[in-house]
């Protein structure tokens, strides 16, 4: 079957666009080839920084013949209708019109004929369009051969375009279409320099292999892998280790279409700046890789480059200029790192009051002074010294504004550490300042020191608080704040440090804190229109529940009521916020996400006040779950689901149909069965026996209790029949139903199990 070759030659092509750039021109391509009824092979695209290429092999020569089917109007419809139904159609009477015969009526149905065309005409059709329409996130027009702008938006001047079709035993024919005066051909060029000639091509095979011949290697695997067998190859020679980089060179070998790699080097004294200070210079700048020595494990004054020509003079023009480049680069870095060392973190804080965080949540400043507030509450929590989290709290940003981040802002808190060390702070403290962004995804590191955990937790909620308390949520796949990464990120901090903290209480102090700074900034008028309204819900139970929390307050009354209010209504949509990212971070390690769902305790309408009835310690859930999924995998467990949810289903439909709970406890007088009895009388045990275990967080043992339900249950559904058709001894057996459901529910919710 025919072959696809198809090459775009331009400029030369943003590295950071390439992969994406190939992808898309091969799902473009072959969504279009398989919408045209040619279903193909295979197909594989490829980039270099001056082409993107595509082969798609096994294309049928022709389209199929279509044969459709087209309803028309009924017999004896009028004429209009009629006359649109041929002309749609093709037909030129009712006489070529088939009848179906249909309850409805008698229909005349056309039988439409369409015969396939050949590929190559649907090629030519198909990818001028793909051409004109690619989705560059960002393109460019440039003059024609004319002199006149050109209509093609690219992301780079397009200079040729090589497009061929045909079977591997014969010479492929070229797909005719031209795209802004650029007629397609069998021409394309290799390497810009060392084989710049025109050459021409056939099919796939032999397109690559000329190419390369020209100095250029088209898979970008291929190049990736060359550039770092050479790299560590190189560096091994001298007795040195390649510091890897993968982001690094995924950008390197899209910048190169023949890569070379050398080392050069640059000059001892500058080994005194911090490392990653050494890499962010060396990699920014000149997309170099730092050098290790393998003894000491540090890194040494070498760097490797790599660069896109076999030059004369093996490369000692090109080491010199990059080392030309980057010696002043390093000479500033030095220079803003020594800088920094001048002025204490503290001293630098100040700045922070003429720097606003967020419109609606003031300046940095004021940040900060949440954040240490909320570190001090933490501490204690997770066995970390108050002091040294508050001072952590307090000099965590300060190298926001330093030189050096502000030159390289990847090592922001890094060099916090840095410059907390050199002023003499205490170790756990100066690990806070760079470990409180931490984890910034699933696979970063979590903080260990509870100095670093109590600092990072507490940055974590402020941002989650804040920007609740603002409406600022995370709304479908929009996250400008990163708010989901943040609360996964206190997730994984709980959870890895197995700490024990209610959820609930923090959110509440934080939010408290956010509103009474926003009932602060408001205007007398809209300070008197967020009372009144608090007014209108005034609970004096709740105020003085969070009075009893908070002690006293600077607010009146209704004032406290606004901030209370809208504290608790905060904390809660966290907390139902946070169920849903545990439940992600299940999915993330594999576990059964569903149990989450079962272990949480959600509010009910009449008892908002409870945000999660003290479900809100996030290590007891996720102990409950790892309980239960064990539990669930056993026959008990298997059993168990099954008789409660046959009694969940048996109670939803009968309350449905009459209209009704059948909540309260069942007459043991109305039992007539042996099994109602012996059901009723386990129920009482094991609820018992289940309440106590979890009150003392003996999931396993609560567990246990559960299974002596199973076999009362197994009897009950098999000798009791539910709907008697005596009515008080039906209702009985259903609230007796509705006890299974409720003793369950001491340990999860069964009906939110998925089978």
């Amino acid at each position: 079957m025919p072959d696809l070759l198809l090459e775009l030659f331009s400029e030369e092509i943003p590295a950071r666009m390439q992969a994406k750039a190939a992808d898309d021109l091969r799902r473009m391509v072959t969504d279009k080839l398989v919408a045209e009824g040619l279903v193909y092979e295979g197909a594989k695209a490829f980039a270099t920084p001056r082409r993107l290429a595509l082969t798609v092999h096994g294309i049928p020569a022709r389209q199929p013949d279509l044969k459709t089917e087209r309803r028309g109007p009924k017999m004896g419809a009028p004429d209009a209708a009629v006359q649109g139904f041929l002309k749609a159609t093709g037909l030129n009477s009712l006489d070529e019109a088939k009848i179906q015969r249909d309850p409805k009526g008698d229909f005349y149905i056309a039988l439409i004929e369409k015969p396939g065309r050949d590929a190559i005409d649907v090629l030519a059709e198909i990818l001028p369009v793909i051409i004109r329409t690619f989705p560059w996130p960002k393109s460019m027009r440039w003059g024609a051969r004319s002199g006149k702008p050109g209509s093609l938006s690219w992301v780079r001047p397009l200079h040729a375009i090589t497009a061929t079709f045909g079977p591997e035993t014969e010479e492929p024919d070229v797909v005719k279409f031209s795209v802004d005066g650029i007629e397609t051909g069998q021409t394309t060029y290799g390497h810009r320099f060392m084989a710049p000639a025109a050459i021409n091509v056939r099919r796939f095979e032999d397109y690559e292999a000329k190419l390369k011949a020209a100095k250029v290697i088209l898979d970008p695997q291929a190049r990736k892998d060359i550039i770092f067998a050479d790299a560590k190859e190189l560096t091994f020679a001298q007795g040195f280790e390649l510091v890897e980089d993968q982001v690094l060179l995924d950008e390197v070998s899209g910048l190169v279409e023949w890569p070379v790699v050398m080392m050069g080097s640059f000059e001892p004294e500058y080994l005194a700046i911090p490392e990653e200070v050494i890499r962010a210079t060396i990699r920014n700048n000149q997309k170099c890789f730092v050098v290790r020595d393998s003894k000491t494990g540090k890194l040494t004054n070498k760097f490797v480059l790599t660069a896109n020509i076999e030059a004369a003079d093996g490369g000692k023009t090109i080491v010199s200029g990059n080392e030309r480049v980057i010696r002043p680069r390093l000479s500033d870095a030095k220079f803003f790192y020594e800088t920094d060392l001048k002025t204490k973190l503290e001293d630098r804080l100040p700045k922070f009051e003429q720097i606003v965080f967020h419109e609606k949540l003031g300046t940095q400043a004021a940040r900060i002074k949440r954040i240490e507030r909320l570190a001090a509450e933490i501490a204690p929590l997770v066995g970390a010294d108050v002091a040294k989290a508050t001072r952590a709290a307090h000099l965590a940003k300060a190298d926001l504004l330093t030189e050096v981040v502000g030159e390289f802002p990847e090592v922001q808190g890094l060099m916090g550490k840095y410059y907390a060390l050199a002023q003499g702070e205490d170790a756990s403290v100066a690990a806070a300042c760079e470990e409180h962004y931490k984890p910034q995804g699933p696979t970063d590191r979590v903080p260990s020191d509870p100095v670093s955990v109590a600092v990072a937790l507490a940055d974590k909620i402020d941002t989650l608080v804040g920007f609740w308390a603002i409406d600022e949520k995370p709304t479908g796949s929009k996250d400008p704040y990163a708010l989901r990464r943040a609360a996964l990120g206190v997730i994984r901090s709980i959870l890895s440090n197995s700490l024990r903290i209610s959820l609930e209480k923090v959110f509440l102090d934080a939010a408290s804190e956010i509103f009474g700074a926003l009932l602060d900034k408001m205007v007398a008028a809209e300070r008197a229109a967020v009372v009144s309204a608090a007014l209108a819900i005034h609970q004096n139970n709740l105020v003085e529940q969070f009075d009893a929390d908070r002690g006293s307050t600077q607010y009146g009354e209704a004032e406290s009521d606004y901030v209370f209010h809208n504290a608790r209504r905060v904390a809660s949509e966290l907390l139902g916020f946070f169920q849903d990212r545990l439940k992600a971070h299940f999915r993330e390690i594999d576990a059964r996400h569903d149990l989450v769902d079962a272990v949480f305790a959600r509010p009910s309408e009449e008892d908002t006040h409870l945000v999660m009835r003290g479900q809100d310690d996030l290590l007891m859930i996720v102990r409950r779950v790892e309980a239960l999924g064990k539990f669930l995998e056993s026959d008990d467990g298997k059993n168990l689901l099954a008789g409660t949810k046959r009694a969940s289903n048996i109670l939803s439909i009968e309350e449905k149909k009459d209209k009704r709970t059948f909540d309260g406890a069942p007459d043991a007088a109305l039992y007539g069965l042996a099994e109602e009895k012996a059901l009723a009388k386990a129920i009482g045990e094991v609820q018992a026996e289940a309440s106590a275990a979890v009150a003392r967080e003996d999931f396993a043992a609560a567990m246990s209790a559960m299974a002596k339900l199973r076999p009362p249950v197994d009897a009950f559904f098999e000798k009791v029949r539910v709907n008697d058709d005596d009515a008080k001894v039906r209702e009985n057996r259903l609230k007796l139903l509705n006890e299974i459901r409720s003793a369950t529910r001491a340990v999860a919710d069964f009906s939110k199990i998925q089978d």
